[in-house]
């Protein structure tokens, strides 16, 4: 996934946004990336992500898988939503 690609798909926050709000803000708590444009806040897809993100920001040794292409990523949430995993809100990038 590249830096201005959607990270979570159901507010458009780009990965470059919670990485820039990551390193300025400095959050103490995954949780606290919600106030990043309501990161993580939608279906719950992006949640694993966004804590993969905040940990390699702080620092934190973690597999060096890197996340997805930005279409495979959004087949995979699809999947998840198709599963019952959540419910985008409205306005949200529509699902396939």
């Amino acid at each position: 996934m590249q830096l201005d690609e959607e990270l979570c798909l159901c507010f458009h926050v780009t990965r470059r946004k919670v990485e820039n709000y990551i390193r300025i803000e400095r959050p103490q708590r995954v949780a606290q990336l919600s106030d990043c444009y309501g990161a993580g806040t939608g279906c719950g897809y992006c949640r694993p992500y966004l804590a993969r993100l905040f940990k390699q920001c702080q620092g934190e040794q973690i597999e060096s898988e890197e996340l997805p292409a930005a279409q495979q990523y959004a087949d995979m949430r699809t999947s998840y939503v198709h599963e019952g995993g959540g419910t985008p809100p409205p306005g949200a990038t529509p699902i396939n």
